[in-house]
């Protein structure tokens, strides 16, 4: 564990490099909202011609496609991410299963990778205090599918930081075999995601019961399920190629979160200096990423995500940014699940997960 050290001063930070910026003050300009880019034709196409027979969970508003369930809106995003995207050297893919930590490991890797133009502390301007984590990250299927894609992507300067749900095996060959791209992974416990997802859906769906969702999660058509299928493609992939795969686990990020920074900044090719050691800048940037730093912002509690016409279906609409900051910790499961429920879920994991070497328990 390193031994980083609470700043006692101002900090020393990383200079030199490149820093990412946030998607939507280079995709939030006044575009206008009728004008999509050219990635726009392939995904309308697709939808008129095959959306329409994929296998659908129509509860939770989901197809079947390559294997995977998805929202059925992102669909045609995923369609253009395959056909078309471009990765760069140097970009970084944020990869989750939904309701596992990505709105945090967002912002963990932003302020990480950005402290040498925004340092963690004393930066009254740094994006975080004023952007939603999901507005300085793009959920790549979210903005293809919006027909901004392209437009947006190729906008963004180098180090692009971008997040997807999408499982390993849908990734384009672009980037999974791509040794100039780097993948960070973050996996929960079953129980808690599917309890947080419950909450998260009931915002416009009130009457969906959890059972529902256990039912889905366990027989695999759950959103981003199967769950076991989401996990071990990025399990193996990290222990086939963990220079480019890093793999995470929530609960134990919660448990030690500045090692969890530092071994992040390692992986990411910015690894913190002797100075920025012992002036805590991990300590900084864990102190500013927390849930409750971001929980209590203005914009975390009063927005209501991207603002601009360009940009309007890139986040739910139905989905403040309140809504991404509930609890924030493990073992909330016990407040909503039966001990039958949680059992059931546990044996169909421990069954799918066997022989593979990974396990949540």
């Amino acid at each position: 564990m390193a031994n980083v050290t609470a700043c006692t001063g101002p900090a020393t930070v990383l200079s030199g490099l490149p820093a990412p910026v946030p998607f939507k003050d280079v995709g939030g300009g006044d575009g206008d909202a009728g004008q999509q880019d050219a990635d726009a034709s392939a995904p309308e196409e697709y939808a008129s011609a095959v959306i329409s027979d994929l296998p659908s969970n129509p509860k939770l508003f989901l197809r079947r496609y390559q294997g995977t369930w998805v929202l059925e809106s992102w669909v045609p995003g995923i369609v253009a991410i395959q056909r078309g995207f471009a990765p760069r050297g140097g970009d970084v893919i944020l990869a989750s299963p939904p309701k596992c930590g990505t709105t945090w490991l967002k912002a963990l890797a932003f302020a990480t990778m950005a402290r040498g133009v925004h340092p963690p502390a004393g930066d009254p301007g740094h994006p975080l205090l004023r952007v939603n984590p999901h507005d300085c990250v793009p959920f790549m299927e979210k903005l293809f599918a919006a027909g901004l894609g392209s437009k947006v992507m190729d906008a963004l300067p180098s180090p692009r930081l971008m997040a997807t749900h999408m499982h390993h095996s849908v990734l384009p060959a672009s980037i999974k075999k791509n040794p100039d791209c780097k993948i960070v992974y973050i996996c929960r416990d079953p129980k808690d995601m599917l309890v947080s997802m419950w909450q998260f859906s009931r915002r416009i769906r009130p009457d969906l019961e959890l059972s529902d969702l256990l039912e889905a999660a366990c027989d695999g058509s759950c959103l981003s399920g199967p769950i076991w299928d989401h996990v071990l493609g990025y399990w193996n992939a990290s222990k086939v190629s963990p220079e480019t795969v890093l793999f995470l686990r929530y609960e134990e990020m919660l448990q030690d979160p500045v090692s969890n920074v530092v071994k992040l900044s390692r992986f990411l090719g910015r690894p913190f200096s002797p100075a920025e050691e012992e002036a805590g800048v991990a300590m900084d940037v864990m102190r500013l990423c927390s849930f409750e730093k971001l929980k209590d912002l203005e914009v975390n509690k009063a927005g209501s995500g991207s603002g601009s016409p360009s940009l309007r279906g890139v986040r739910e609409g139905a989905f403040v940014n309140s809504s991404y900051f509930r609890r924030g910790e493990a073992g909330d499961w016990a407040n909503h699940m039966t001990p039958e429920m949680a059992r059931r879920l546990d044996a169909v994991m421990e069954e799918r997960f066997c022989g593979s070497g990974f396990s949540f328990s």
